[in-house]
């Protein structure tokens, strides 16, 4: 056998070192998710709204049951995954206002309990972080598997304030002894918690800490808000280009969320509302089970998520192409309230100057177009608040009397105005909401969702464009060869 030389091996460990994939399969997964330092800093920031001798505790969500042996996909307790950046079940975080020591003299001022590496596990439910992972991905130093939280000596009656959320009483017990189950069973022994509990376990403060952080958010938190707005943009005009009267509701939602998915979105932020003439009118329907859409208007509101961070866009669109008379009076009286809201937007403004001025431009336009008498009326039609916060939950964490920079939020006028209303015929059936993601500015606001169309005139234009989707077509053959359709 030839003898390789020695600065051979040498050159293969220094590529080696600078390119790990000419060696080994690269996960080739995204590398824009947020960095250890974002978690460490939301800690840093929570401990400085906590009280002294105090603690925030922080376990993870419960697992769902889908169907027998099969979970729901899981997702992580947002506040969970905000302040450590751990996305697994069955782990517990713990925020010290003042640092402690462990056995070993090493100050800290957090530790993270995490699942066990169980390799059979994970061949079924896929790999786990575990302590080494946790401790070099996460940037947290003291982290241990769960079943040390058992003897984990912590005295939590000495601390004058608990700061942890109402804990969940369905919560199964598994095979696992340091499960979601046990850690809560560990923590109500070792704390003394109980459901009627007050003064130490403070959930009020909770809250209160949580959403004042979550509600401003970062630099980094924004690219991936800004990502999964963009991207829900782009799926909102790719349907337009697509779309056509002999489609149906899942069809249509089907090719919004192949959009996101296409463009890096692991998921939808909420179930998915696609929903046809009168179907429109139902706030919250997800059925989404017409099979033709028709000549309606159709009202979609779908938002991507993407790292966590969830959009909220809603367009209505006219499924053959052009506003009816009567669907352009409701969408331009929706439009125009959006704009009256949108001019009152910026830092230290009150959201209940946007929301009236919503309102009133809805009650004085209905009653204008003699669909109500009195402006008293304006709920029956619009029956729901003008926005939200939003990131990692669609109805994000913290208060909205007063507008803040770096706050984001939706504004969302619509009018809805179900068969049989008191009304002429001519209104009944038309639904329009649109909704915008907006960062509220030092001196206004940027409109996120700005790429999807909201003119009703670009609405109809981008309806004319060819889609890339338009030449993808199935065909299910019956028994026997025949076309099903």
């Amino acid at each position: 056998m030839r003898r390789i030389p020695a600065f051979y091996w040498l050159i293969v460990l220094l590529l080696a070192s600078f390119s790990p994939s000419l060696f080994a399969q690269e996960d080739l997964l995204p590398t824009d998710y947020l960095g250890k330092d974002f978690y460490a800093g939301r800690r840093a920031a929570l401990r400085a709204g906590m009280p002294d001798s105090s603690v925030a505790v922080f376990f993870a969500y419960p697992t769902r049951n889908f169907s027998n042996d099969v979970d729901y996909l899981y997702h992580p307790n947002p506040d969970m995954y905000y302040f450590s950046g751990y996305k697994e079940p069955h782990s517990l975080l713990l925020v010290f206002k003042e640092p402690r020591t462990d056995s070993a003299g090493i100050s800290y001022t957090e530790i993270l309990f995490v699942q066990k590496r169980n390799a059979q596990a994970e061949q079924w439910t896929g790999k786990r972080m575990g302590v080494e992972g946790a401790r070099e991905k996460l940037g947290i130093d003291h982290v241990y598997n769960g079943e040390a939280f058992k003897n984990y000596s912590v005295d939590f009656s000495a601390f004058k304030k608990i700061i942890v959320d109402k804990l969940p009483a369905d919560v199964a017990n598994g095979y696992d002894k340091a499960d979601l189950y046990d850690l809560l069973e560990q923590f109500r022994q070792k704390s003394g918690y109980a459901a009627n509990n007050t003064g130490r376990f403070d959930n009020r403060l909770y809250y209160e800490l949580t959403g004042k952080l979550r509600r401003i958010k970062t630099p980094d938190e924004m690219a991936l808000l800004r990502k999964a707005v963009e991207i829900s943009c782009q799926a909102h005009t790719e349907v337009m280009k697509a779309i056509h009267p002999g489609m149906s509701e899942l069809e249509i939602q089907g090719l919004q969320e192949y959009v996101h998915k296409k463009l890096g979105a692991e998921g939808v932020g909420y179930g998915s509302i696609v929903g046809s003439g009168e179907n429109g009118c139902v706030l919250h329907y997800m059925e989404n089970t017409k099979t033709r859409i028709g000549n309606s208007l159709l009202l979609m509101d779908v938002g991507a998520e993407y790292h966590g961070y969830t959009a909220d866009v809603t367009r209505t669109v006219p499924a053959d192409g052009k506003f009816s008379p009567e669907e352009k009076a409701i969408y331009e009286l929706v439009y125009q309230a959006q704009e009256a809201a949108f001019k009152t937007l910026r830092n230290g403004a009150r959201f209940a100057d946007a929301s009236n001025a919503a309102r009133e431009t809805i009650a004085e336009g209905l009653v204008k177009l003699g669909i109500i008498q009195d402006k008293k009326e304006v709920n029956k039609y619009y029956p729901h608040g003008l926005g939200h916060h939003i990131g990692l939950d669609v109805h994000d964490r913290g208060g909205m009397e007063t507008l803040l920079k770096d706050m984001v939020i939706t504004i969302e006028p619509g009018i809805y105005i179900p068969s049989n209303s008191n009304c002429d015929k001519k209104w009944w059936g038309i639904a329009v909401r649109i909704e915008d993601d907006l960062l509220i500015t030092e001196n206004g606001y940027e409109i996120l969702s700005r790429l999807a169309p909201r003119k009703a005139e670009d609405v109809e234009k981008m309806i004319s464009q060819k889609s890339a989707l338009d030449d993808f077509k199935l065909v299910l053959p019956e028994p026997g060869g025949k076309k099903a359709f």
